[in-house]
């Protein structure tokens, strides 16, 4: 018989998941469902387009002909409303169905809305779509000055959005630096120092208690918590990401700030997976539940998901040492694993635009930032996924060139 694969979202883990399966299984029926009105694009590259640095063509990825020539039925502009887990059955707004035998789940986030006045304004823009994407690259382009809320990685991207488009802006931090939860005062002023040589302001300790609007309902400023006005007829924020599983809220299927999976992918559901940005995954390394958002991580786990979605039972772990980079400075950034959590931490600073640090738990190294030179990147990522007992090693792994052979040796072969 024909097994029917059902896959919610477009994205790079969906995508990648309907590519596995394919090739897998050359007879499956394969299905996509997403709510967005284009097919795949590089959700990495749309910041750049929206730099006005890249044109429009090289950020999309398949055309529609793509899903043609696989056999796989792609519905755009459909959004899922239920799962009737019991009928294996998927419903979507408009009242249509999709029978399934295995469903996956990468339906994503949609950012988080500022819980402030005036948030949902003309000119306040929430970026995580190319169609974002577009609008920024279009409004930047004639504004002169401009407001960022949210001291975070894709904060950081709207703000070099503003460098790239001549936009005089303030960003607004409510903390006493950039991505506090993984830089020290140390690392985060040469974050500082590259965005105010870009034309952007940090504003410390601030944060944003409304904003302000003209008589035409655009927006024009936007007031911090220190009773402060920032001029900005531009203003865009990123605070997160509001995981789109309403679907499944009448379902078995256990959430948690998103869905809980296992290492396999599986959620405690029969015939149900999830993939990306949205998993709390159990995490075979950390020896625990974690999230992450990278573009190689989503991937990684939309390839496990169909895997064990065609082989029936688990036949691949998600076993995946992430990293995410910046590219909008005169220095290169890189973060790998979880550089935001841990039991300890070690962490140097080479020159004025190179620093390290480095985040272990239980012994072992789990994470780190790694700005102005990432020549060990690879050596810190193999140290992770080999488990090595390195936390009273700090100062070799400070060390500008790490010898993997002075190091203890991996638990994992």
């Amino acid at each position: 018989m024909t097994t029917s694969h059902v896959i919610l979202g477009d994205g790079i883990a969906g995508s990648s998941a309907a590519e596995t399966i394919r090739e897998a299984d050359p007879d499956a029926d394969v299905t996509i469902i997403t709510d967005e009105g284009e097919p795949l694009y590089n959700r990495i590259l749309i910041k750049e387009f929206a730099k006005g640095t890249l044109p429009e063509e090289p950020v999309s990825i398949h055309e529609e002909e793509w899903y043609e020539e696989r056999d796989i039925d792609l519905e755009l502009n459909t959004r899922v409303t239920s799962v009737d887990t019991d009928a294996n059955v998927v419903e979507a707004q408009d009242g249509a169905t999709y029978e399934y035998d295995k469903l996956l789940v990468a339906t994503g986030g949609t950012p988080t809305r500022l819980p402030v006045e005036n948030s949902d304004a003309e000119g306040v823009h929430y970026f995580w779509t190319f169609k974002d994407a577009r609008a920024i690259r279009d409004h930047a382009a004639e504004a002169e000055t401009g407001v960022i809320v949210g001291a975070g990685l894709l904060g950081i991207d709207l703000a070099a959005i503003c460098g790239a488009q001549n936009v005089e802006a303030d960003y607004l931090m409510r903390g006493n630096r950039w991505w506090r939860y993984a830089l020290s005062l140390d690392g985060a002023e040469i974050i500082h120092e590259a965005l105010r040589q870009k034309g952007v302001t940090p504003v410390f300790d601030s944060g944003v208690e409304r904003f302000e609007v003209d008589d035409d309902g655009h927006v024009t400023g936007a007031v911090d918590a220190n009773g402060e006005f920032h001029a900005g007829e531009f203003a865009a924020v990123a605070i997160g990401l509001d995981f789109n599983t309403a679907f499944l809220e009448d379902t078995a299927v256990e959430l948690d700030d998103g869905i809980v999976v296992d290492e396999h992918m599986r959620t405690g559901v029969e015939d149900i997976y999830a993939a990306g940005d949205l998993t709390r995954y159990y995490d075979v390394i950390l020896d625990e539940r974690a999230q992450n958002g990278s573009w190689g991580s989503a991937k990684e786990q939309g390839v496990v998901a169909a895997e064990n979605m065609v082989a029936d039972e688990p036949v691949e772990t998600f076993r995946y040492v992430s990293s995410y980079s910046i590219t909008h400075f005169e220095f290169p950034f890189l973060s790998f694993g979880h550089p935001t959590i841990g039991d300890d931490e070690a962490e140097r600073k080479y020159s004025d635009t190179e620093w390290r640090r480095l985040t272990f738990k239980d012994g072992q190294l789990i994470g780190g930032v790694l700005i102005g030179d990432l020549s060990q990147q690879q050596a810190f990522k193999q140290i992770i996924r080999e488990e090595r007992p390195v936390a009273d090693q700090m100062e070799k792994l400070l060390e500008p060139d790490v010898d993997l052979d002075a190091l203890p040796a991996p638990a994992v072969e």
